[in-house]
């Protein structure tokens, strides 16, 4: 799922990780290789975020689509995607 900029920053602040900017140079290869995403690398490699519900919640699962394949971080090798125990709530609690 595409993220808006306050979702990006929302994830961000509940999950380790860096933001691949929409104008990357590799966004078009990342997007024909995993779909219309916003990406993320942590150190496990490529993410990305899925909703977990198909009801429109507002929490989303991180989903790693691509691994690293060395210790210094400067390759990533793709597989199917396997979903991690991070949860992301991408939307402000408003039952305040």
């Amino acid at each position: 799922m595409k993220l808006s900029t306050a979702m990006v920053q929302r994830c961000l602040s509940q999950y380790d990780a860096q933001a691949i900017p929409s104008n990357h140079p590799s966004v078009p290869e990342l997007s024909a290789l995993f779909g219309d995403h916003t990406f993320f690398l942590d150190g496990k490699g490529l993410n990305i975020v899925e909703q977990t519900d198909a009801d429109g919640s507002t929490a989303a699962q991180v989903v790693n689509v691509a691994s690293w394949t060395d210790e210094g971080r400067t390759s990533l090798a793709p597989h199917e995607p396997e979903p991690t125990e991070v949860i992301v709530m991408l939307e402000p609690d408003r039952r305040n």
